[in-house]
């Protein structure tokens, strides 16, 4: 009887910790929609944000959506001020010597968006003599400064919105970034300005292979409990479901 006793106790002070400790999903603060952006009320809303909630759930994990500025988001991570990463952040091999990633629960692909009175195209030479800009710290300025610098000018912005800001404004002549965040911008009166040039030609490398979500290096189990979380929602069509609400077509690209 005293063993159960204690096994009891055991029990209640680990179910205790675990109610304590929910798993601290980061978000990049600024928004960005449809996946993932504040309401009027403050309530974060949005594609991913839907996505998180209902992985966290077929994980049967305790999930409190934490939002932190972007360029800092994995510092964050592997400092332990947050556990993981959802926030549009693709898989690739530089981000890959610093942490680990689930399966892919998202991939699409990378555009150029540009002034419809402007000839050009997503390549080196459509973008000769043109200016540029795209969000600091992601895959398009790498892949711009890649494939672009030198004879493109490359500006950085701290979130994509302002980006499309001076892109609407004028002030540049293009900008790259992911085919859906832009449909958003090119649907709204702003966007009149612009249309899609062309989807940039893909490198792995760079562009990574879809994207998934970040966890510290040698945290398996948290890892392994969202692929069940995503492989879960895949299977029963809740992530169609989520899915049809904001976009015409699959994104899952897999």
């Amino acid at each position: 009887m005293k063993k159960l006793i204690l096994t009891a106790s055991a029990l209640a002070l680990l179910a205790g910790a675990a109610a304590a400790d929910p798993v601290r999903v980061g978000v990049a603060a600024e928004p960005y929609p449809p996946f993932a952006s504040p309401d009027a009320a403050g309530n974060w809303v949005g594609w991913e944000v839907e996505i998180m909630e209902a992985v966290c759930a077929a994980a049967e994990l305790d999930c409190e959506l934490t939002p932190t500025a972007w360029d800092g988001i994995i510092p964050a991570l592997v400092s332990g001020r947050i556990d993981a990463i959802m926030a549009s952040m693709s898989i690739t091999e530089d981000r890959l010597q610093t942490i680990d990633f689930s399966d892919p629960y998202y991939n699409t692909p990378t555009v150029i968006v540009g002034q419809r009175d402007m000839a050009m195209d997503a390549t080196p030479e459509g973008l000769a003599g043109h200016v540029l800009g795209v969000q600091v710290s992601t895959i398009h300025q790498a892949y711009a400064q890649a494939y672009f610098e030198g004879q493109t000018e490359i500006r950085t912005y701290q979130t994509q919105d302002e980006a499309n800001q001076d892109l609407a404004a004028g002030r540049i002549d293009a900008t790259q970034a992911d085919s859906l965040a832009m449909d958003d911008f090119l649907s709204s009166d702003a966007g009149a300005c612009c249309e899609v040039k062309g989807t940039v030609a893909m490198d792995e490398s760079i562009l990574g292979s879809g994207v998934g979500v970040g966890v510290r290096k040698g945290d398996d189990a948290l890892r392994e409990a969202f692929n069940r979380g995503i492989a879960a929602i895949l299977a029963d069509g809740t992530y169609d479901e989520i899915t049809a609400r904001y976009f015409a077509t699959s994104i899952y690209g897999h």
